[in-house]
């Protein structure tokens, strides 16, 4: 039944609602399709917690292409030993980890200490944070900790090409029988948050500004000394 539901089923539930979800919010309710700024609020700990956050995710998401897109066999190919491959990817993914809860937890706490920003906050924007924060505080923990006292787990050989499999509609589900629980955890966690992304302001990640550097700039002039 775990195997069924969890490995085969659910997935593809949270495809499915991903891509259905967030094509209805850009044709019907195109002008929800946003992430409204409240650095008029305010701005200090914006300014910090905003740039490591998506730093940090940027990096994140480097790291889970390189190792759960990218099959084992490309590595070995090209001479990566595998000592190698987990000491960069525990430096790495732990950097970009501890970047990403940082920032979310400094995005937290500024909804608490600024009266304005907590006004104008959402239930929706407080699920992201937290939901975010817990995918996030997984990884961390299974990056620096597991990896380092439990042991090194070969994810790349269970978790990776089941992940892969679920594009060939042929899922390799066996494969996440043996594998530790809180990886299984992580991965349900975070098949829910994409799940989530379509209600969210996470949204806006699936926006591309391709037509910024050609757009006309916009003018601004002073009030003072204005003739019409």
């Amino acid at each position: 039944m775990e195997v069924l539901f969890w490995w085969t089923i659910f997935p593809y539930i949270c495809g499915t609602i991903l891509i259905v979800a967030t094509f209805y919010r850009f044709v019907f309710r195109g002008k929800s399709w946003t992430a409204p700024s409240t650095e008029i609020f305010e701005k200090r700990w914006l300014r910090v917690a905003s740039v490591v956050f998506h730093y940090g995710i940027i990096f994140a998401f480097v790291g889970h292409v390189m190792g759960v897109l990218i099959p084992i066999g490309v590595y070995n190919a090209l001479g990566v030993e595998d000592e190698m491959y987990h000491f960069f990817a525990i430096v790495g993914g732990g950097v970009a980890g501890l970047m990403v809860v940082l920032g979310l937890i400094l995005m937290l706490i500024r909804k608490f200490v600024s009266p304005r920003v907590r006004a104008h906050t959402t239930g929706g924007s407080y699920f992201t944070i937290i939901w975010l924060l817990v995918v996030a505080g997984l990884g961390t923990y299974m990056t620096l900790i597991f990896n380092t006292t439990v042991g090194e787990y070969e994810y790349r050989l269970s978790i990776a090409p089941w992940f892969r499999s679920l594009f060939t509609f042929h899922p390799k589900s066996a494969l996440m029988l043996g594998v530790p629980t809180l990886f299984k955890v992580h991965v349900i966690c975070s098949f829910i948050l994409f799940a989530a992304i379509p209600f969210t302001k996470l949204v806006h990640m699936f926006s591309f500004p391709l037509r910024y550097p050609a757009r006309a700039p916009q003018q601004y002039r002073s009030r003072n000394g204005y003739n019409k």
